[in-house]
């Protein structure tokens, strides 16, 4: 079971990275699109927290609800934010430094709280 946890972190960690790199290539190409690693690396923190959280009963891991809810509702706004612009060609300045400080801000959360 300690290898299935480790497993779960380990891509929940790879969706994290996923969405910095996301941040860091859309800061590079200054282009207008949004990029769909958005939409996998938010997918893939979802679906391995989710997980993580599922089996926190029979690994005997406790965690903090408050924070885990709160680092949900972050996501489900990068998410959200994402996938209305992502079908847009011309999308607003202020989208990719949003994007970017709501993944800084999760992680942040993740580590500070």
């Amino acid at each position: 079971m300690e290898f299935v946890r480790d497993l779960l972190v380990f891509l929940h960690l790879l969706g994290m990275g996923t969405l910095v790199g996301t941040f860091l290539i859309a800061l590079r190409a200054k282009a207008a699109e949004v990029n769909k690693g958005w939409l996998h690396g938010g997918a893939l923190q979802l679906i391995t927290g989710i997980a993580l959280m599922a089996l926190a009963p029979a690994t005997g891991a406790e965690y903090d609800h408050i924070k885990l809810g709160t680092k949900l509702l972050v996501l489900v706004v990068i998410g959200a934010l994402a996938m209305v612009f992502t079908a847009r060609r011309a999308n607003p300045g202020w989208l990719t430094p949003a994007l970017g400080g709501l993944v800084v801000l999760n992680v942040g959360l993740a580590v500070f709280w």
